[in-house]
């Protein structure tokens, strides 16, 4: 599952994680991110015993968005250790993010 969450839980949800945590910066009007929505429950689903998926709207947390240099939308950011490590702007296919989430959990057990 994506949760949702606002600037308050952000902080608390990305720093105390102990696994990988994918961000999906989205905007309810954005179409692509409406696109984005399904794959990335299907991903959350598959993916959850090994990274933890959230998403912020960015028209209810500018000032987070801001601070991430998220300019665009879909804005997939994905931390490790309550850092940004990597991130994909705008819709990809669901292989490349497989792909992309696989490198991650790589990153991170290689860190750990």
């Amino acid at each position: 599952m994506v949760r949702e969450v606002n600037e308050m839980e952000f902080e608390a949800e990305v720093q105390g994680a102990d696994r990988p945590v994918v961000v999906d910066f989205y905007a309810p009007w954005c179409g692509p991110c409406r696109m984005l929505a399904p794959v990335l429950e299907r991903l959350a689903a598959e993916w959850s015993d090994r990274i933890r998926f959230l998403k912020v709207n960015v028209d209810e947390a500018p000032e987070l968005a801001m601070r991430y240099g998220v300019t665009g939308v879909p804005t997939l950011m994905m931390f490790a250790g309550g850092r940004p490590v990597d991130q994909i702007v705008g819709l990809v296919p669901p292989r490349a993010m497989e792909q992309w989430l696989a490198q991650g959990v790589l990153a991170h057990a290689a860190r750990s």
